[in-house]
């Protein structure tokens, strides 16, 4: 049987977007608490009884994470505008080499209820 497991952490950054609404506040500097999770799906290690070791995952969540806490977002290599489905695509493809079993990635704001989730293509 497979299972999914889950590590949650959240960051702190500040960006600016570039929009057709709501322009004036977003075209400034402003920042948001970001709160992400990536899921990881397998089937358990007869051994170990894990389809990861979730120590692995939180080492790889915080080297990721060192790279966007306290960040311009707009200045991270690679993450393109910072869009919550970018961010969502860059903690995914940034994941993945190290973590193969990687299913998805979600990405929310609680001050706002906005989200994305994006999932690996079956």
């Amino acid at each position: 049987m497979a299972c999914e497991i889950s590590q949650a952490f959240f960051f702190d950054a500040a960006h600016t977007l570039d929009r057709a609404i709501e322009t004036a506040g977003s075209k400034r500097i402003h920042g948001h608490t970001y709160n992400a999770e990536v899921f990881l799906t397998g089937r358990p290690d007869p051994a170990s009884g894990m389809v990861i070791d979730l120590g692995l995952v939180r080492r790889e969540v915080a080297l990721l994470r060192e790279r966007l806490d306290h960040h311009l977002l707009d200045e991270v290599p690679g993450l393109g505008p910072p869009t919550l489905e970018n961010l969502c695509q860059f903690i995914f493809s940034q994941l993945l080499p190290a973590l193969p079993a990687l299913t998805s990635v979600r990405v929310w704001r609680v001050s706002t209820g906005d989200g994305c989730r994006v999932n690996r293509p079956v």
